[in-house]
């Protein structure tokens, strides 16, 4: 098992504790309701963390969490807040040459670090964030260790190019014990694990880079530097997702200099056949990568120069899915923030990619801190690398034992057994129809939608001879997203065997309901397909696909009708307008339905 303990959990039940609660989320501006346009929806960050018990994820170590509920200002809570306000007034020192501008500076980071700390909610990091967003904003600094940065950058490319360097990573002697017995095959795995081995251990060297007095040391000093010893449970995970074909890495890039380290790693296991998507963080953060480094470092802009860059921060899973399946290995996006790491702020981007990976690999203290050091457990494999003198400490945390994921191929699968049902109709001559529906359009509601479907079809069946159709409310499963769902269904409609696209009518739910002699309860009266976003995807889809099969009937509210749906709330069945609601959104939680 993997060597992290969960912390007990805060009890949440009293009224004034629950408060505390809420307040920890409200006064650290990781709301969801409070900050809709900002904060990720719940569906979006069950894409990284599964739910247990309709807990609330929270972007910080156990640890912590228990310090600021505990409500007693204990002395371990005071000192991260002390080394933050240290940190911003060693870049104060650093970075402003007029006294006066320094005083002034630094009272006005005193006079908020009093106010921010106050009432003891705030999570360390998210205080880092607003000082040093202050610090930017007063200074209009922006990037303040943008040269140094480079300078790193260039120093860890230098040593990297150096011949003392090349000879100690190609070394031979020793790096096998004994080649006898072994298949070519079996050679070439032994040689990738040595050299991925040797690069992992070029993350102990950020002194080298850190010094100014850069000197690149001798090929034996170097040798003994990429024999680093290992620690952890992770390495040997790591092993076997560099032997399977084709793993697929989500890589959270560190700090400048070591950056290079991470390319390095991250080009040779793309050169082995791997994907590598690298994450940098959107704006500058200390000496954290970001975006714009890749662009304005010569040394990251050249190690980049074959990489394909993911610009869209929302990108679908369709498109995301197609990127991927390119015979391209080397990717970067952007985390979508300006800080450590919060799973509560990142982009759809990141939230998607991270879902479709097969493990996600964390860098440094503070990432370990969030994803080990956390009771929570998440939707992939998450290992997290520590450089510590001449000592890689690499732990493995694996996902939640519970956890259904449906990767690309599962649904490719699943998407050409349903062809196959209709190839076979077609064979019959039977006519085949797609029917579509509002599913899970109306939050809660989801039950009611797949019985009003499914009795409908069933009396367009009992009417008709020789017709088949398409009830894709039968083929759900658990685990699956819209994503999911939007991903298989769109294989199936546009491959060519649909002879009649049924869009579901406001008079089709009233016949529903009248064949269950039932009412028409009020939240169903005069709802037709137009008012779901998959239905509104689809008509666009069924309108491209009937250009290519003008044979091809489409049955339904007229076309113009489907103007009113945007497009889905990440990860959940109805338009994102719906969600951003805040009363709505109460209810929906209260209903349960941000589930197919």
């Amino acid at each position: 098992m993997a060597s992290y303990e969960a912390e007990p959990k805060p009890d949440n039940t009293e009224p004034d504790q629950k408060a505390w609660f809420t307040a920890f989320f409200l006064e650290n501006h990781i709301d969801p309701f409070a900050y809709p346009t900002t904060v990720g929806s719940r569906e979006q960050v069950e894409f990284m963390v599964y739910p247990e018990n309709n807990e609330r994820f929270y972007p910080c170590s156990d640890a912590m969490f228990t310090a600021i509920m505990s409500r007693k200002r204990p002395r371990f809570l005071s000192n991260r807040y002390r080394e933050v306000l240290d940190k911003i007034f060693a870049i104060i020192k650093e970075f402003i040459d007029s006294e006066y501008d320094r005083a002034f500076l630094s009272s006005l980071i005193q006079i908020k670090y009093d106010n921010e700390i106050q009432s003891r909610l705030l999570i360390p990091s998210r205080l880092e964030k607003r000082l040093y967003k202050i610090f930017l904003n007063r200074t209009h600094i922006e990037d303040p260790y943008a040269s140094q940065k480079k300078r790193e950058n260039a120093r860890a490319q230098k040593f990297m190019a150096s011949e003392s360097f090349k000879k100690a990573l190609n070394e031979v002697d020793g790096g096998i014990d004994t080649m006898k017995g072994l298949t070519l095959e079996q050679l070439k795995t032994k040689i990738n694990e040595i050299e991925f081995t040797r690069r992992l251990s070029l993350l102990t060297a950020s002194a080298l880079w850190k010094d100014d007095n850069f000197w690149i040391p001798s090929t034996s000093t170097i040798k003994m530097l990429l024999n680093a010893k290992i620690t952890g449970n992770g390495m040997k995970h790591l092993l076997e997702l560099i032997n399977r074909p084709k793993s697929k890495f989500l890589w959270l890039t560190d700090e400048s200099g070591d950056v290079v380290a991470d390319i390095a790693i991250a080009q040779f296991l793309a050169n082995i056949g791997h994907v590598v998507i690298l994450a940098v963080k959107e704006e500058p953060f200390f000496k954290k990568v970001c975006l714009t480094d890749t662009r304005t470092d010569p040394v990251l802009a050249r190690a980049l120069e074959r990489a394909h860059f993911i610009h869209d921060k929302t990108i679908s899973k369709n498109k995301l899915v197609q990127r991927l399946k390119q015979d391209e290995h080397l990717y970067v996006i952007s985390d979508g923030t300006q800080e450590a790491l919060n799973l509560l702020l990142v982009s759809t981007t990141f939230s998607r990619v991270f879902k479709e990976v097969d493990c996600v690999v964390t860098r440094g203290p503070k990432q370990k801190n969030r994803m080990i050091k956390t009771h929570f457990r998440f939707t992939r494999d998450v290992i997290n690398i520590c450089a510590a003198d001449n000592r890689l400490d690499i732990v493995f945390k694996p996902r939640h034992p519970d956890c259904i994921n449906f990767s690309h191929r599962d649904l490719e699968e699943k998407a050409d057994k349903i062809i196959s049902k209709m190839k076979q109709a077609k064979n019959k001559n039977m006519t085949v129809m797609f029917y579509s529906g509002i599913i899970g359009s109306i939050p809660g509601k989801i039950d009611v939608a797949i019985k009003i479907m499914s009795r409908f079809i069933e009396h367009l069946q009992d009417q008709s001879a020789n017709l088949f159709i398409i009830n894709p409310s039968l083929y759900y499963e658990p685990g699956m997203d819209a994503d999911d769902l939007m991903y298989m269904w769109e294989i199936v409609q546009r491959s060519g065997y649909i002879d009649i696209w049924r869009f579901q009518t406001s008079e089709d739910i009233a016949q529903s309901f009248e064949l269950m002699e039932q009412k028409v309860p009020p939240e169903w009266i005069g709802k037709d397909a137009t008012y779901s976003t998959g239905c509104t995807k689809e008509m666009h889809i069924a309108q491209e696909v009937q250009r290519e099969n003008p044979e091809m009937q489409l049955i339904g509210p007229a076309v113009e009708k489907f103007m009113r749906r945007d497009e889905y709330g990440v990860g959940s069945m109805y338009d994102q307008r719906l969600a951003e609601i805040p009363e709505r959104r109460m209810s929906d939680r209260r209903q349960g339905g941000h589930h197919v």
